[in-house]
């Protein structure tokens, strides 16, 4: 197998395992509102940890390879907040569709997509160069794929009682990872730059914020107590924190 065959496994690798998350929608639960809220929380704390331990310290790194600390930190909080703008735009403008549960999952996501996409650029790049860097990396988005699977398919499916939705939206999401690598390979492997990526992982991560605050953490608090919310919210943080430390 050539360094680049592999470097596709990897990504594709990576990106089929957000259908993992899937698999809740399966067991029959008697208190949907628990798991609904649980689900999301969970997501949200996931999503939370991955922006701020992952994305914009990788995004500031990335842009200081070519500007001062000072104005890359100016940078970063500009690409965030464009991303939070982004957001909320995209938030405003979707229709409910049957209720704001079916919102939320797609919302969900357009956003892991967005992040996905960058995210199968950087797994094919690192595999390319570096083998043992890419399969740890990938085994890293492995893991954080599987509760932004949760995000999707949980209210999707208890939103509109469609299995079927709920697999076909989360495969989407997942399948964009290896997009992100088909990209690297035809147009970005040599044109790519380090302070481009720093800056698209910045605005990504104002994305992946704002759905954890405003959407999947706002929801899930409709179907819950506070203190359940934010209790899987913290074990969403732990998770995806001792993750990252694992494998990085």
């Amino acid at each position: 197998m050539n360094i680049n065959s592999f470097s596709f496994m990897l990504t594709f690798i990576a990106g089929l395992s957000t259908m993992i998350g899937t698999i809740f929608i399966f067991f029959k639960m008697k208190k949907k509102e628990k798991v609904i809220a649980t689900s999301l929380s969970f997501a949200a704390g996931v999503m939370t940890c991955v922006s701020f331990i992952e994305l914009i310290p990788e995004g500031f790194q990335l842009i200081t390879k070519t500007y001062f600390p000072f104005y890359s930190l100016l940078l970063v909080l500009f690409f965030i907040n464009i991303g939070i703008i982004i957001s909320s735009l995209i938030d405003h403008f979707m229709p409910e569709k049957n209720n704001k549960l079916y919102k939320v999952g797609l919302i969900s996501m357009l956003a892991i997509i967005l992040h996905n996409i960058p995210e199968g650029i950087a797994t094919f790049l690192a595999g390319t160069t570096n083998t043992s860097l890419g399969i740890s990396l990938t085994v890293a988005i492995a893991l954080h794929n599987i509760p932004e699977g949760i995000s999707i398919s949980i209210p999707i499916y208890y939103a509109t009682k469609n299995k079927g939705k709920a697999i076909f939206y989360t495969f989407l999401s997942g399948i964009s990872e290896s997009f992100g690598a088909l990209l690297a390979f035809l147009f970005l492997k040599n044109r790519m730059t380090d302070t481009i990526m720093g800056m698209l992982f910045c605005f990504i991560a104002g994305i992946m914020l704002h759905i954890s605050f405003y959407e999947l953490l706002k929801e899930a608090k409709e179907y819950e107590k506070k203190k359940w919310v934010y209790a899987f919210f913290t074990i969403g943080v732990l998770f995806m924190g001792i993750t990252q430390f694992i494998f990085h």
